[in-house]
């Protein structure tokens, strides 16, 4: 197994990265269980590279992922320049202990 399926079918959970990957980079931080955390963080590296490569192709690519427009236009004046000079490792997963309702363990995943 190569991935977490986090009990949905294959499309719903596209859909639920899309919209995780999309919440992070507009608020650079996000709070979520454990798992969820570590599935996009691979997403949102990978659209960071892209955006540290700026031109239209990888801004395209960015765009059939993200949802949000003004997020896209973020990444790539705001967020892809910052990273311009590092290798790689954007982001950051902090554990901040179980939820109260059902006890899953909850982190905040935010750029570095």
């Amino acid at each position: 197994m190569g991935y977490r399926k986090l009990g949905r079918r294959p499309d719903h959970r596209r859909s639920l990265f899309r919209n995780l990957v999309t919440s992070a980079l507009r608020h650079e931080r996000l709070t979520t269980t454990e798992a969820k955390a570590k599935e996009i963080r691979a997403p949102i590296d990978h659209m960071i590279t892209l955006a540290k490569r700026g031109d239209l192709h990888a801004r395209r690519q960015a765009l059939a992922f993200i949802l949000d427009e003004d997020v896209v236009t973020k990444l790539f004046t705001t967020i892809g320049p910052r990273y311009a000079d590092r290798p790689g490792g954007y982001t950051r997963i902090v554990r901040i202990g179980p939820r109260r309702g059902d006890a899953a363990p909850m982190c905040v995943i935010e750029l570095v």
